[in-house]
């Protein structure tokens, strides 16, 4: 009789957790208790979730994945967290009890990257520990930014449970192509402005889009939308390439790309142009398009979509123009104005929060925030100068710098750097040693990489979101190479082998005559 191991666990934990959990939906059912609303929420997801964990045993892996990027909310949940918070923690916890299960099973080995994550956590807990703990205030706690501290570290966690297995090389497309696809749901939450009010209930899942109320209806924006089709347009890079989509002689490949290429300015964020448009630069020169004619065709092309914009930029919609406004066009006058605010607004924060750096350097100032501290600045429901929303909304400085330095010190900065380094590098070699069939995804992980970085530090950031993009890049890259990739080693120089000439024996003086 074979001994199956993970069969057992399996069959045990199912039974361990259905046996309990009927006798409890039977005691519920019988029990006079008036449960309320949210209760009854509350009970409802549990029940639904206990259910769902003979397919989390088996497919946790893939779905964790698959959530990394959606937009779904678990509403049931204290706080509403998205549903990747606790995917992350399932799926971590089920890989944790199958390695103690089953020997066979490993994470993969990437010290290079685990370590700098591990410093990162140690700084963030070290942090907290000294600035008032982490509280929640959906579990009832009087301390406020809880929530970005779990933010902050399930993203880093992420990473291992990412890497707690290798993604099989046939299944690298299904992987890839769930990963990216996760965001593509967000358009979703565009739908508020166009669904009948039966239908509200689905607002419940997808957080509705906000730029959606209040705004006239010429100037909508449509930001899942522009969310949607960045995710598309980096999936095609990805899948593809852009010798793939350009140069395999598909027109449908150019079409969609341009399509979704044009549909991010429906979102009007400068931030989500320039990120696509670096992304694809840089991909174009790791590609080494810049050899082929597709840089004179592109040029050309460019060329053309700039001697007809120009002279109509104050006539394209609303969107298109406010996400142009960091270029030098002629657009309308409440476009740029709207744009300009945007930008002075966050000028304002960083001029107010840049005098707290030098008290905040060796011991940073963590995230938990006290009503006497919401007290001190108006509260959040005053009207607050600029100087003060940056210390009255804990950590949202709208600027990647700034959200490491005064809430951890100069010891977030230095492992953020270190983890940011450790990480270009472990994928820069996955990119040119990896699997020839994983090229293309793996120059758009690296390229990736690189644009969050310089939009992290020059455009817009926040370390609790960044933790999970970084993990996310770095994780997947990991589980699809098996690890961090090392040049093949150099054949050893054959030695040439010389002739050599026998030494005429030297006879003794007598001899000689």
């Amino acid at each position: 009789m074979n001994n199956n191991t993970p069969a057992i666990l399996r069959a045990l934990i199912v039974y361990a957790i259905c046996v309990p959990l009927a006798i409890w939906v039977g005691y519920l059912l019988t029990s006079v208790a008036d449960l309320s609303s949210r209760d009854s929420l509350v009970y409802a997801g549990i029940f639904v979730l206990a259910l769902c964990i003979p397919l989390l045993l088996r497919w946790h892996h893939l779905l964790m994945v698959f959530c990394w990027n959606l937009s779904l909310i678990v509403f049931f949940l204290p706080g509403r967290p998205n549903v990747w918070l606790p995917m992350i923690v399932l799926s971590l916890g089920i890989s944790v009890l199958q390695r103690a299960t089953n020997k066979d099973m490993r994470f993969i080995s990437a010290p290079q990257i685990t370590w700098p994550f591990l410093i990162l956590i140690a700084v963030v807990i070290a942090t907290a520990k000294l600035t008032g703990g982490i509280g929640l205030r959906s579990m009832g706690s009087d301390v406020i930014g809880g929530k970005k501290y779990v933010t902050l570290l399930v993203g880093i966690l992420g990473y291992f449970a990412l890497t707690a297995r290798r993604i099989p090389p046939r299944q690298a497309g299904l992987y890839v192509a769930l990963f990216f696809f996760g965001g593509a749901f967000a358009v979703v939450g565009d739908l508020v402005s166009f669904i009948p009010s039966a239908f509200s209930f689905i607002f419940l899942f997808f957080p509705p889009n906000g730029y959606a109320f209040g705004g006239a209806e010429s100037n909508l924006r449509l930001a899942g939308l522009a969310v949607t089709s960045s995710a598309i347009f980096s999936f095609m890079l990805a899948k593809y390439g852009i010798r793939g989509i350009f140069l395999a002689g598909k027109l449908w490949r150019p079409f969609l790309f341009m399509m979704f290429s044009v549909f991010v300015l429906f979102g009007g964020f400068r931030s989500i142009v320039i990120s696509c448009a670096l992304l694809f630069v840089i991909q174009f020169f790791l590609e080494g398009m810049h050899r082929t004619n597709l840089l004179s065709i592109f040029m050309f092309i460019g060329v053309t979509m700039a001697v007809v914009i120009v002279p109509l930029a104050d006539k394209l919609p609303y969107t298109f123009q406010r996400a142009l406004a960091f270029l030098p066009l002629n657009i309308s006058s409440d476009a740029r104005m709207d744009a300009q605010s945007s930008e002075d607004w966050r000028v304002e924060i960083w001029k107010a929060e840049l005098p707290q750096i030098p008290s905040h350097l060796l011991l940073g100032k963590g995230y938990a925030l006290t009503e006497a501290d919401l007290a001190s600045t108006g509260g959040p429901f005053r009207a607050m100068s600029a100087a003060d929303l940056g210390s009255a909304v804990a950590g949202d400085y709208h600027s990647g710098p700034l959200s490491v330095i005064i809430p951890f010190g100069i010891w977030g900065v230095l492992a953020l750097f270190w983890l940011m380094f450790a990480g270009a590098r472990a994928l820069y070699n996955n990119y040119r040693n990896g699997d020839p069939a994983l090229r293309t995804v793996n120059c758009l992980l690296f390229a990736s990489l690189l644009t969050n970085i310089f939009c992290f530090f020059f455009i817009f950031g926040g370390l609790e979101n960044e933790t999970q993009t970084l993990a996310g890049l770095f994780g997947l890259s990991v589980a699809l190479n098996g690890g961090i990739c090392r040049a093949p080693a150099k054949p050893a120089a054959k030695t040439t082998a010389k002739t050599v000439v026998p030494m005429r024996p030297r006879l003794h003086p007598v001899m000689q005559r």
